[in-house]
C-alpha cells in the first residue's frame, strides 16, 4: 500500500480513506493508529500510566489551524506536558494543575507550530511489544514533541505561572 506523510506529525502512514479528528489535522492512517494506542491504554491498566501523555503528544503534533478550539487544545496539552516532563508531576497531579490553568484559556494565543513536531510520532509507539516498552516509547515521544515546541516554552510557562499561581506572576 502507498504511504502518505501526515499533515500533522509528519509520520508516514498507509494512504487510505477514513475518518479524522474534526480540528486536529492528520491523515486517516495516523488517526487510526492513534485510536489503536488509545484502545490499548484504555483496555489494559498496565498501559494506562502514560495515557494522558499520549493524548498530549498527539494533540501538539496535530495542532490544526488557528481557531479557539485549536488554540485551547495546543495550550492545554503543552501545559500538561511541561508539568509531566519539567515539573515531575504524575498523571493526576499534572491533570489537576492543567485543569486550573485552563480556567484562563481566553488568555491563550495561537502558537505557530514548529516545522518539525518531533522525531518520534504515534507510528513509532504503536508496535510496542509490552506495556514496559509502550511506556518507555511514550515518554520518548513526549520528550521529542515537547522539545520540538521549545521556541514556545517561555510562553507556555508564563501561562502556567499566571493561571496556576496568579499572585506569583504579578
Amino acid at each position: 500500500m502507498n504511504q502518505v506523510k501526515c499533515i500533522g506529525c509528519g509520520g508516514l502512514f498507509p494512504d487510505k480513506e477514513g475518518p479524522v479528528h474534526r480540528y486536529m489535522e492528520s491523515c486517516p492512517g495516523c488517526w487510526e493508529v492513534y485510536g489503536t494506542i488509545l484502545a490499548r491504554e484504555y483496555s489494559d491498566p498496565d498501559y494506562y500510566p502514560v495515557h494522558r501523555m499520549s493524548v498530549d503528544c498527539y494533540a501538539i503534533q496535530h495542532p490544526g489551524t488557528p481557531s479557539p478550539q485549536s488554540i485551547q487544545s495546543v495550550g492545554t496539552h503543552l501545559i500538561r506536558l511541561s508539568l509531566f516532563l519539567e515539573g515531575g508531576l504524575n498523571q493526576n497531579q499534572a491533570n489537576n494543575a492543567m485543569l486550573k490553568a485552563i480556567k484562563q484559556k481566553e488568555n491563550f494565543v495561537w502558537l505557530e507550530p514548529p516545522e518539525s513536531r518531533g522525531e518520534i510520532t504515534v507510528i513509532d509507539v504503536v508496535d510496542a511489544n509490552s506495556a514496559k516498552e509502550h511506556i518507555k516509547l511514550v515518554k520518548q515521544w513526549a520528550e521529542s514533541a515537547w522539545e520540538a515546541w521549545s521556541i514556545h516554552h517561555s510562553t507556555v510557562k508564563s501561562w502556567m505561572r499566571y493561571q496556576i499561581c496568579p499572585k506569583q506572576s504579578k
